[in-house]
């Protein structure tokens, strides 16, 4: 358990997954704000926007026509932000040149989709059932899979995927052999979102991103260094014994504020046995993962009864890589939410954050406490 005078002074914390720190200040929460403020998310929608770009039926931004689906929807992001062909790319080296010391690039394609969560323009994961997550879930399984290398320790483990057509008539199938694939949903105004139908994004790239790779080489330094165990399998087995920074947990998966955190009601979801990748799960661990899902994001608009903000992310296995870079992996998934007071306060990484290293001022066992209140129905559903 957390010590009760770390509630009380400033401190710092390492965050084991990165291998870096964060300062906590908890006497900072007295300090009165005067800042920005957000205006709490009060619009109502409807469930079909005949100009959403997303909705079933409507035509995009690039002329291309949505199909009247009922489920989850997945099409070739029109604004892409790497290409799957482009020119080549190979600088030549120069001996004894200081430019090429100093100055580096390195060419990166690759393929980017949106996937339609429901085809209900006026919901979110936390307005929908574990039930309604599910297929999200499966679609997720099925991109991975589709672009899983072969040779991977994975594939064996990974079901064929369901090639329906895409919206441009592009199947999954991928035309290249891509390094990794990053899930993610921006949630929000606030969090740079341009569209409220609920969406999410899925990258491919040729290159390891910077925070997948920072976390493996972790991963697997703690897995050499500690006979063979697995970091998270570890932690999530720790803080499911402690409870202070538990949020939810069930059978498969535990979710809380991460002792480490920076954002001030940062989630993560973790699977509690070694689960390399979405490949890995079961049908019932797929049911498990909906139920977190849906009781983290149900809980965030409890929090303060807004449409609450925050980037969402999937940690797992490369899509291709050495054997131990992929038993090394360990599914989870991040949430990175910008409130900190109210519905109309957040926080800015700003400052000492940019300059020197994060620092949050909640404590992540003060924020847990909070979000496990906030479990049961979903504030909207109450208002008449």
């Amino acid at each position: 358990m957390a010590e009760p005078i770390l509630n009380d002074i400033s401190h710092r914390r390492f965050n084991l997954l990165r291998g870096s720190w964060v300062l906590v200040s908890p006497h900072r929460t007295k300090r009165p704000w005067q800042g920005s403020q957000e205006t709490p998310s009060r619009t109502i929608l409807p469930s079909y926007d005949p100009e959403c770009y997303l909705c079933p039926g409507n035509t995009r931004a690039q002329g291309q026509k949505n199909p009247k689906f009922t489920n989850t929807f997945v099409f070739i992001n029109d604004f892409s932000a790497v290409q799957e062909d482009q020119e080549e790319y190979r600088p030549e080296p120069k001996a004894s040149s200081l430019a090429t010391r100093l100055l580096r690039a390195e060419s990166v394609t690759g393929k980017c989709y949106v996937i339609c969560f429901s085809p209900s323009h006026n919901v979110t994961l936390a307005d929908m059932t574990p039930a309604e997550i599910v297929p999200v879930i499966q679609t997720w399984t099925n991109l991975y899979t589709a672009y899983l290398s072969p040779a991977s320790p994975l594939a064996k483990h990974a079901n064929a995927p369901t090639t329906a057509p895409l919206s441009n008539g592009d199947a999954m199938t991928p035309h290249h052999q891509y390094r990794y694939m990053q899930i993610f949903e921006n949630k929000g105004a606030a969090m740079g979102c341009s569209n409220p139908h609920p969406h999410g994004q899925i990258w491919t790239t040729t290159s390891l991103p910077e925070e997948p790779g920072l976390e493996l080489a972790q991963l697997q330094k703690y897995n050499r260094e500690q006979g063979g165990a697995h970091m998270l399998v570890d932690y999530a087995e720790t803080e499911s014994k402690e409870k202070d920074r538990t949020v939810f947990e069930n059978e498969s998966f535990w979710a809380g504020v991460p002792y480490w955190a920076v954002w001030p009601f940062e989630i993560m979801i973790v699977s509690k046995k070694h689960r390399r990748a979405l490949v890995d799960f079961s049908a019932e661990e797929q049911i498990q993962l909906a139920e977190a899902l849906a009781e983290v994001t149900r809980r965030y608009d409890n929090l303060f009864e807004t449409q609450f903000p925050y980037s969402m992310g999937i940690h797992q296995a490369p899509l291709t890589g050495s054997k131990d870079e992929i038993e090394a992996s360990h599914f989870h998934i991040h949430f990175y939410p910008p409130l900190l007071r109210s519905a109309t306060v957040r926080k800015f990484l700003v400052g000492y954050e940019l300059m020197a290293e994060p620092q949050r001022d909640i404590t992540p066992e003060q924020a847990a406490e909070r979000l496990r209140g906030c479990g049961g129905e979903l504030y909207r559903t109450k208002i008449e």
